[in-house]
């Protein structure tokens, strides 16, 4: 045990020397809390609009009306040529053309339907994709509103009207940051727990200190725990910075206990730590180790559902994430956070990332004494 307090108080003493290290465990949760939620929201707005009107009705009015006023869109040109309509989007002044045909108001009153034509730009997917969503909402409510107008109310109407009213339990107000602060203090805890624990060995491998401590009586156990619980202990930091902020900018408070969110984060650093770790004992230089950990992490990011909903993935891609621990962690803080899941409620989770923290920790352990023995 002497030989471990030593070694823990060799890297906390690196750790604070370098001016580096701190700064990223101070200013990037910082910057990242204060830059990303404002800017990862999952609504398209400012949609840019080109409309084609050939009808010039009453109706046509009020259906581009309807459209402007929605808040998703901005006007750009509202004229009757489709060709003057087509070449603002070659010059990307338009996302959407609406064209409304001659006699859609003559349509829509004698014969009860008429056609609205969109064209979309598409080479941005999701805009175009949200935004052929949210047209095609307002053109269903346009039409609900007309209906509504032509009929008129008898004793008994033949007509089913259902009344549908929503409600969304544990976000009531649908609030795009209660649903993206917690995913992003994950990949914060993430990338920096496993950027700093990657260039760890690898760097005493470049000042040439590891050959003095291979030839020490130090186990090679220790010497790993020895490199694993100073970050294990600042990524425990970084999480409370990041809650902090999160409650202190979005008045983000978790529903359920905080004891419950730093057990799972205690389990999942050990793995995120372990895989640093390991990445660090088969790199040769430090740029080696950044590229390899920046490959491996970004792709566990982007398929862990922070921006993607899993459901919606490939089969292959779901399956991926049965195995990425940051999928785990990501949906315990929603569960924790919004719903107020308790330790029972993420038992499976919690065995499932302990189980690959031992994984992957035997295998540093394993690979560091084979390379270095």
């Amino acid at each position: 045990m002497r030989t471990l307090k030593f070694l823990l108080q060799k890297e906390f003493r690196q750790i604070f020397r370098d001016p580096a290290i701190l700064r990223v465990i101070f200013v990037v949760p910082i910057l990242q809390l204060l830059l990303l939620p404002w800017a990862a929201d999952y609504e398209v707005r400012n949609i840019k609009l080109a409309i084609v009107d050939h009808d010039h009705s009453d109706y046509s009015r009020r259906l581009t009306s309807k459209v402007t006023a929605s808040g998703y869109f901005q006007l750009d040109q509202y004229t009757d040529s489709y060709n003057t309509a087509y070449k603002e989007i070659e010059k990307d002044n338009a996302d959407i053309i609406i064209v409304i045909p001659a006699h859609f108001e003559n349509d829509l009153v004698h014969e009860s339907e008429a056609t609205v034509f969109f064209a979309i730009n598409a080479i941005n997917g999701v805009k175009a994709g949200l935004g052929s969503s949210y047209l095609q909402s307002i053109v269903r409510d346009f039409n609900s509103e007309v209906r509504d107008e032509w009929i008129q109310i008898p004793r008994f109407s033949p007509d089913i009207n259902i009344d549908v009213r929503p409600n969304n339990w544990y976000n009531p107000l649908m609030n795009y940051k209660f649903f993206m602060v917690p995913g992003i203090l994950v990949m914060l805890v993430t990338i920096v727990g496993s950027f700093l624990t990657s260039l760890n060995i690898v760097k005493e491998k470049e000042i040439g200190t590891i050959e003095q401590i291979n030839v020490t009586p130090v186990k090679k156990y220790h010497f790993i725990l020895g490199k694993l619980i100073p970050f294990w202990i600042l990524g425990l930091l970084i999480l409370t910075i990041g809650m902090f902020i999160a409650w202190l900018l979005y008045d983000i408070v978790p529903v359920g206990s905080f004891f419950t969110i730093y057990v799972f984060a205690a389990v999942y650093l050990l793995a995120v730590l372990g895989f640093g770790l390991l990445i660090s004992t088969f790199s040769t230089s430090q740029q080696q180790a950044m590229l390899a950990t920046f490959f491996l992490f970004m792709v566990f990011i982007l398929l862990g559902g922070l921006y993607t909903p899993i459901e919606s993935m490939p089969l292959w891609a779901q399956w991926f994430t049965r195995f990425n621990p940051v999928t785990y962690f990501i949906e315990v803080m929603r569960l924790v956070v919004l719903k107020g899941s308790s330790l029972s409620d993420i038992s499976t989770h919690i065995g499932i990332v302990f189980l690959f923290a031992v994984m992957v920790n035997t295998w540093a352990v394993f690979s560091y004494r084979k390379r270095n023995a």
